[in-house]
């Protein structure tokens, strides 16, 4: 196997690396004696599908949580610890970052009193964070309203998990994941409801029952912006216990929120600027965070302008490429994943943006930013 130094070529840094996997993923080599890809083999901690990191297997990256979309037609593989890239002739070039796989959980082998298996209620996420989806159907999911790169119906579909969660069986994984696992941080995040804090008060009772059981955990909420008039909900996820909070806006593009997500984007930016300025006073700065996604035809300069705007506030923009899931609309429709070269260099001008202003993920008690699995910023030291 040949590695960069000993073909001339430059060493890829690990934001360029990173950026690569994150958007072209990687393919697997298939075991001889079967000719098919065993994912429990290569990547024991993967995900079939859902609302966040779907598709994807989690490994670390140089030591950074990652996940990687399995694509069979990436030139990009993992082999023996190693990221290495197979090119036109079949040659093998070792990129220069070492990958280590996750082990699969042990809280994954119980159930809970009720008979659920755990991992129908709570999922790993890289090597110490678990994440899971309370209510996993969303109003808007009707297909004019639908945001066209999400699935969070499409696990309950194909039976990998239960619609709703209840805080009795979080409170209940949450405990053997930090006794079993390790696991040091929790993500609770909502498909959005009818009611005016659009899920915010189940989610508080979901983690007051958490912090019940295990008072220390960190633990991050997630939800669309509550109703101007019920902005109180957030001050309840406050008194629940919650340690920090995404409010995920994907875009501050409305053109770019219309096609991409016409649903949420009758909630209006002025709605959404609301809600994370009350956040920020009621949790503080770098502890409110949204997603920005990259490549859904938003102009990179002014995605980038977006991102310093959400910094001014105090709020973490969490820069992920946009990624073809299947059984989303946009997979159907055949829209293609950004350029990684766009990906590395929009992600590097936000990651500089965040070092001016001393926010930091790793620096967050939980959430998005602190796992930093979905994005690249980590490795560009946002």
């Amino acid at each position: 196997m040949s590695s960069p130094h000993d073909l001339g070529l430059p060493v890829p840094s690990p934001l360029a690396a990173r950026s690569a996997v994150a958007v072209r993923g990687v393919a697997l080599d298939l075991p001889e004696d079967t000719g098919t890809v065993d994912l429990g083999v290569s990547i024991p901690l993967h995900r079939p599908g859902g609302a966040g990191p779907s598709a994807d297997g989690h490994v670390l990256v140089d030591g950074l949580k990652t996940t990687i979309p399995i694509n069979p037609a990436s030139p990009y593989r993992l082999r023996d610890g190693r990221l290495v890239r197979t090119g036109p002739d079949g040659g093998v070039t070792d990129l220069g970052v070492a990958v280590d796989t996750v082990a699969r959980p042990a809280f994954y082998d119980l159930t809970t009193a009720d008979g659920v298996p755990y991992e129908k209620i709570a999922r790993l996420h890289g090597d110490d964070v678990l994440a899971t989806t309370v209510v996993q159907t969303c109003v808007r999911y009707g297909e004019q309203d639908r945001c066209r790169f999400c699935a969070i119906e499409q696990s309950v579909d194909s039976g990998t998990t239960v619609a709703v969660k209840t805080p009795d069986q979080l409170a209940e994984v949450a405990a053997a994941a930090v006794r079993l696992d390790g696991v040091t941080q929790m993500v609770l995040t909502t498909g959005t409801s009818n009611g005016r804090d659009r899920g915010a008060r189940h989610l508080a009772r979901c983690v007051r029952a958490i912090k019940a059981a295990v008072p220390s955990l960190p633990i991050q909420v997630q939800c669309e912006p509550p109703a101007p008039s019920d902005l109180a909900a957030l001050q309840v996820l406050k008194d629940a216990g919650a340690d920090a909070v995404g409010i995920h806006v994907e875009s501050l593009d409305d053109a770019v929120r219309a096609r991409w997500m016409p649903g949420k984007a009758t909630v209006p930016l002025g709605q959404y600027r609301l809600a994370w300025d009350e956040s920020v006073r009621l949790f503080g700065p770098n502890a409110v965070s949204t997603y920005l996604i990259v490549g859904l035809g938003e102009d990179p300069d002014e995605l980038v302008a977006g991102a310093a705007e959400l910094v001014d506030r105090g709020v973490y923009p969490f820069v992920v490429p946009y990624r073809p899931i299947p059984g989303t609309l946009a997979f159907a429709d055949g829209d293609p994943a950004p350029d990684p070269e766009l990906l590395a260099e929009v992600t590097a001008r936000v990651a500089k943006v965040l070092q001016a202003a001393g926010m930091r993920g790793a620096d967050q008690a939980a959430g998005c930013a602190a796992c930093g699995a979905c994005s690249a910023l980590s490795a560009a030291g946002g």
